[in-house]
């Protein structure tokens, strides 16, 4: 232990033994501090290198009968001890990495605790229930308090009447906390603090309801959805929904852990994207063998509205186009085809049978036979309604997983049918990716068949969206917030794209804002263990260079770094698997000139650099791209021109392959 160490935990000894009313807790590198105050309600303080990040915040629980926990100052504290764990990752953007933290168990009363950490890249603590007896949480009190005038990046509801049932899915407003909408955000939002930027995020969220936050002055005031009293269906989709609600937001059966509430901390832009503490803090694998799942790329059918051309069969949802999605998948390797919706009669939730016009089981054989696995599409709550017999009727025909949809919220109860769907899914050996969803709070640790998640402002949105959404700057703000929550099914590839000055919404040929090789970069720059070729496959047939370089690309990786970047602006990330390398780079409509050093290369070997870049005309037509390769080293460096919401690619093979 060194000298600093020891000195830190000298003064928090002596601190216990005094009748003082402040605890401290420093993170390993010491430069970090976590500072809890109880006289006479709880209250967090953040600092780094004695910078204050956060006022005192304070925390608190009430329960349903009145009683609160964390308003009294009878807090005694239990000895800090390190914690240290080595995380195997599979499917993450790490393949392993180690979790470093200080903890302090502080007790409140008989049944309750908070557990705090210090991590050197943030802070976290969480509130735990030790009795035996069933309670009610009326609420959950936060008060995080940065600054009036602070920078914020805030996701807003999107649905005014009841901002609890929404996609999770809206661009970033950048404001600050005084001048903010009076209105809930969900989670991660990211506060500019000086000398760092502090993120809000979530861990090991189960039984027990999701975070929304709301910029309050110079804080930011948690909020939570109710627990439901009464469940009513819509008309189409067969979707449940919240009819009324308890005038509390959980209840445990017993003793319960609560989540994880955390406070990232960069002091740089690049460091956002891969902070990895929502995966660290969730609870490990509790399904064993993972060596039958399977992530990878799918052809997707929906985002392109079933539009093939030059075919002598009418597209759409049934067999002969779907034996031409695995023809098509099968040519460029890719391992999936999903069936969206429509291959079943959603309106009235029978998924047990598809529609006539689908002959599932001869396309199931068909995809075996070509090496390609089929995920099908299904509202949450149609299959948490049949669960057990969903999962073994469609994993005995050979299925290989669902993309579930339509959540809409994160009360407990829908946290609770999350869990539920994780657990029967893996234990008939089906993959997940979860549509319609709440943030990711580390469930794909907990169970690593959850490959995907959407709860981004991903690609569908061009369909029916505007210019003054500005997918090119969301593109490069999302990853450095809420990809620090989890990967992203953006449902990149397109390939009609559009200038800042002609592009045109349009729902059955989409045109994404930004040029191919953006397109092409976010198959690198995105955390996506199960993503989508989202066009027609006849739109790829005709680009087949194209084509076959990103659907080449991985999609875990055994490392990742981001060498350059922004929020808002640009990002370049480094990926690294197998003994390759990858670069993918994005800019918002600002043309940009980027100069890229590869001294990341092993020493004394040369590579294949196959470059992916926009096109001289790029700025004029945004599908323009020029595909090259040269020969280089770890002494080389790269200048690369990205046009107006352009990218590139560049993938680095040893040249003895």
């Amino acid at each position: 232990m060194n000298v600093k160490k020891l000195l830190f935990f000298a003064c928090l000894f002596a601190a216990l033994s005094s009748s003082a009313k402040e605890f401290r807790l420093q993170s390993p590198n010491g430069r970090l501090e976590v500072l809890v105050t109880s006289n006479p309600a709880l209250s967090l303080r953040l600092l780094l290198d004695g910078h204050q990040l956060m006022a005192p915040s304070p925390i608190s629980l009430t329960l349903a009968d009145g009683i609160s926990v964390g308003k009294s100052d009878k807090v005694s504290a239990g000895k800090a001890h390190a914690v240290s764990e080595n995380i195997s990752a599979p499917f993450y953007r790490q393949k392993n990495f180690t979790a470093k933290a200080n903890e302090l168990t502080l007790k409140l009363n008989a049944r309750f605790s908070l557990i705090v950490r210090a991590y050197d890249e943030g802070a976290a603590y969480r509130f735990v229930y030790s009795g035996r007896k069933p309670i009610t949480i009326a609420n959950e009190e936060a008060r995080y308090a940065f600054g009036r005038d602070r920078k914020a990046w805030l996701s807003y509801s999107t649905n005014a009447k009841n901002p609890f049932a929404m996609a999770f899915q809206n661009i970033y407003h950048e404001t600050t906390l005084d001048t903010a909408r009076h209105e809930i955000a969900f989670l991660p939002t990211t506060i500019d603090c000086g000398p760092a930027k502090v993120t809000v995020l979530e861990s090991d969220v189960n039984h027990y309801p999701g975070m929304f936050v709301r910029a309050e002055g110079d804080a930011l005031t948690a909020v939570f959805a109710p627990y439901p009293k009464t469940m009513s269906r819509y008309p189409w989709r067969s979707m449940t929904y919240v009819a009324d609600t308890e005038p509390y937001i959980a209840r445990t059966a017993g003793a319960l852990s609560m989540p994880w509430r955390i406070l990232a901390v960069t002091e740089r832009d690049t460091d956002m994207p891969t902070n990895n503490l929502v995966y660290a803090l969730a609870a490990p694998n509790t399904i064993g063998d993972t060596s039958w799942i399977k992530p990878g790329k799918s052809a997707w059918d929906w985002w392109c509205d079933w539009n093939l051309k030059g075919v002598n069969f009418k597209s759409g949802i049934n067999t002969d186009t779907y034996k031409y999605y695995i023809d098509f998948a099968a040519k460029h390797r890719l391992e999936y085809i999903i069936l969206d919706e429509g291959w079943y009669n959603s309106n009235t939730g029978d998924i047990m049978n598809p529609v006539p016009e689908i002959d599932l089981r001869q396309l199931i054989d068909y995809g075996r036979q070509k090496g390609v696995g089929i995920v099908l599409w299904s509202v949450f709550n149609v299959m948490d309604e049949n669960l057990e017999q969903i999962c073994s009727h469609y994993a005995a025909m050979g299925i290989r997983g669902f993309k579930v949809d339509f959540m809409d919220r994160n009360d407990q109860t829908a946290v609770e049918m999350v869990e539920r769907l994780a657990r029967c899914a893996a234990r008939h050996r089906l993959v997940l990716d979860l549509h319609g969803i709440y943030t990711p709070v580390g469930l794909n640790r907990t169970f690593p068949n959850v490959l995907n998640y959407e709860s981004v402002f991903g690609m569908e949105e061009v369909k029916w969206g505007t210019l003054k959404n500005d997918h090119p700057r969301y593109d490069v703000t999302f990853p450095f917030i809420r990809m620090m929550a989890g990967p992203v099914d953006f449902t990149q590839g397109a390939m009609r794209n559009g200038t800042k000055w002609d592009w045109a919404m349009s729902y059955s040929k989409p045109v994404s804002q930004g040029t191919r090789c953006h397109q092409a970069a976010e198959y690198v720059v995105y955390d996506s263990p199960f993503t989508m070729l989202a066009d027609a496959p006849t739109m790829y047939e005709a680009e087949d260079g194209f084509t076959r370089y990103i659907a080449a690309l991985p999609t875990v990786f055994d490392d990742t770094r981001v060498l350059q970047g922004e929020i808002g602006q640009y990002i370049l990330t480094l990926r690294r698997h197998n003994g390759m390398f990858y670069l993918g780079a994005l800019t918002n409509w600002d043309a940009r000139d980027l100069r890229v050093k590869l001294d990341f290369l092993p020493s004394n070997v040369r590579f294949k650099a196959s470059i992916l870049r926009d096109g001289i005309n790029a700025d004029h037509n945004a599908e323009d791209y020029l595909l090259e390769t040269q020969t280089v080293d770890a002494s080389s460096e790269l200048h690369l021109h990205m046009a107006s919401g352009g990218g590139f690619v560049v993938t680095l093979m040893p040249a003895t392959r």
